[in-house]
């Protein structure tokens, strides 16, 4: 499969591309700063401009997007340029990849996008997040009854494993997930059948 993947340059992107080379697929990869293409996808313009790209060699059998940004802040202290900054990192960042990319990607293709635990078990500081991670599982329930045959799906890990070091004292008690894991639930979106599914992993 030619796969557009968003977000190969960061942690989970690594493993989601180290693992769909693995296994034979051809992956284009993009990101504001890193990546074969280089384009910021919480403008929409530049979705256009990515995809117009993306296509000049050959067409996308799917795209998966392992990024997306949030503030973390207390309720009281978020500003309304906050909110914003949430929807556009990772819900419009997500939900403009589907809507541009239907009449881009193969006919049966597919589209794979990330949410998380906190859209189920929120923490403190994290009510941005949980916004984001909800309002992209509940588009991708509502995006695959309009766009089938063409799917799409979502992951939804909790702290990965390898990112403990840093984020354990935000999830307390919470089960952590390897990379690894999280990056088969992108394989079996990708190279699986199901659609409108959000893959939880750790919860």
């Amino acid at each position: 499969m030619r796969i557009l993947l968003i977000g190969a340059g960061g942690r989970l992107g690594t493993a989601v591309h180290r693992s769909l080379t693995a296994r034979g697929h051809e992956v284009v990869t993009a990101g504001r700063s890193s990546g074969d293409l280089r384009f910021d996808v919480t403008d929409p313009a530049q979705i256009t401009a990515l995809y117009e790209a993306a296509d000049a060699g050959g067409q996308l059998d799917a795209v998966a997007t392992a990024a997306g940004s949030v503030p973390f802040k207390p309720v009281a202290d978020m500003t309304p340029e906050d909110w914003t900054a949430a929807f556009r990192g990772k819900v419009q960042s997500q939900l403009e990849l589907v809507r541009q990319g239907i009449g881009r990607i193969a006919p049966r293709g597919s589209f794979t996008l990330i949410t998380g635990v906190l859209a189920r078990s929120p923490i403190v500081t994290g009510s941005a997040a949980s916004m984001a991670n909800g309002a992209v599982e509940a588009f991708v329930r509502a995006a695959a009854v309009e766009i089938a045959p063409q799917r799409v799906n979502a992951v939804s890990p909790t702290v990965v494993t390898e990112a403990l070091d840093v984020y354990a004292g935000h999830f307390p008690g919470f089960a952590p997930v390897d990379l690894a894991e999280v990056a088969r639930a992108y394989i079996r979106c990708i190279e699986g059948v199901e659609t409108g599914r959000i893959l939880e992993l750790g919860h």
